[in-house]
């Protein structure tokens, strides 16, 4: 699968612009604030349907207009397939595929699969567990559309529990049998969560190994651990067990909302004491582990999208990087760099192609 042509109007800082892709490695190169990052951003609308960076759709509109539309046209399993993606202010967001509106946008989840790479993911490593959940949420939802439905779920009735450990609390008024229907539910969905997450990581950690010490030459020793309060105990016995400090505390403390990822350097918290050096292998790692884990589920490849990953890696790092990318495990990849001269140089070293685009105050120049 890849992208052949993207068009965009009024997207950002473009008012409009048409690009056609090669199959292979594709960088936008130029200076900081031109919109390369904006055109990955693009390309991660027609697969997601939303931005990677901002989830708020008219905020992505050129200032001084009242629209955009970004149109896709990709290449999969030998047929054509055109997506198109446009937000008018004050207005539903509109998603189409060969020109049929979808009911629902997770319907679009997994068709086109796409991993990104970003210097924002450095959240993943430092912020609370809620960026590591939805590192998982989204492999996952790429390739099982009935985890994104079980995930819509679960959230609703833990909004629906807590306002109800809230209303118990300002009334005095407690209907436990009110409460026993809402532990159900949470307990049904709350329990599929958990074994497909527990799935994946089983898979998803070895994947992730290889790759992390493949960029690293085999030079550091990482962890990556699932932690889960379901790995002890059924949520259903958790819920009971804890009913009483969720009434002191007027919200659930138990349950897969409460999961998180352990990142580890040598038996050290990766947050703590990882470089930055070492922070970005390993969140690179992970991406590329999401790519491997998509290609092997999908058996297709992925879209890769690397914004600005240069920076902060050293020389013999960044030569493996693209050693990996360029061979056959990997598709079609799109580059955001600022120095021209380093990447033809990159490329030209370990001896391929590249398709490159130069981005000026939103023009483009092939």
């Amino acid at each position: 699968m890849y992208l052949q042509q993207l068009s965009v109007i009024n997207f950002k800082n473009y008012a409009e612009a048409g690009i056609t892709f090669s199959e292979g490695v594709n960088v936008f190169t130029g200076n900081n604030g031109a919109g390369k990052t904006n055109l990955l951003d693009a390309i991660h609308y027609l697969s997601l349907c939303k931005s990677y960076f901002n989830p708020i759709d008219s905020q992505q509109i050129k200032q001084g207009t009242d629209f955009f539309i970004i149109t896709g046209n990709f290449s999969k399993n030998g047929s054509q397939e055109a997506v198109a993606c446009s937000v008018k202010r004050n207005q539903k967001k509109q998603f189409k595929r060969n020109k049929k509106d979808y009911q629902r946008l997770a319907d679009h989840i997994g068709l086109f699969p796409l991993v990104m790479v970003s210097p924002y993911d450095i959240s993943i490593i430092i912020e609370g567990s809620e960026e590591r959940r939805k590192f998982i949420d989204n492999v996952i939802s790429q390739t099982d559309n009935s985890y994104l439905d079980e995930l819509i779920v679960y959230n609703k009735v833990l909004a629906n529990r807590n306002a109800l450990l809230k209303h118990i609390a300002d009334t005095g008024r407690y209907d436990p049998g009110l409460l026993e229907v809402l532990d159900e539910q949470l307990t049904i969905s709350g329990s599929r969560i958990f074994e497909k997450r527990k799935a994946f990581m089983e898979s998803f950690t070895g994947i992730f190994n290889k790759h992390y010490q493949f960029l690293s030459d085999d030079a550091e020793q990482v962890e990556l651990v699932y932690e889960s309060q379901l790995l002890q105990e059924d949520i259903a016995s958790l819920l009971k067990k804890n009913i009483e400090r969720d009434r002191a505390l007027e919200r659930t403390t138990s349950g897969i909302h409460k999961d998180d990822l352990l990142f580890a350097i040598h038996g050290m918290p990766m947050k703590k004491f990882g470089s930055q050096g070492q922070q970005k292998s390993f969140l690179i790692a992970l991406k590329l582990a999401q790519y491997s884990f998509l290609d092997q589920q999908n058996r297709f490849k992925p879209i890769l999208l690397l914004d600005d990953i240069f920076d902060k890696l050293d020389d013999q790092r960044v030569t493996k990087l693209m050693q990996m990318i360029s061979n056959h495990d990997f598709g079609q990849v799109f580059i955001t760099d600022t120095h021209v001269n380093r990447v033809e140089n990159i490329f030209s070293e370990i001896g391929v192609d590249i398709k490159l685009f130069k981005v000026k105050g939103g023009e483009i120049d092939a």
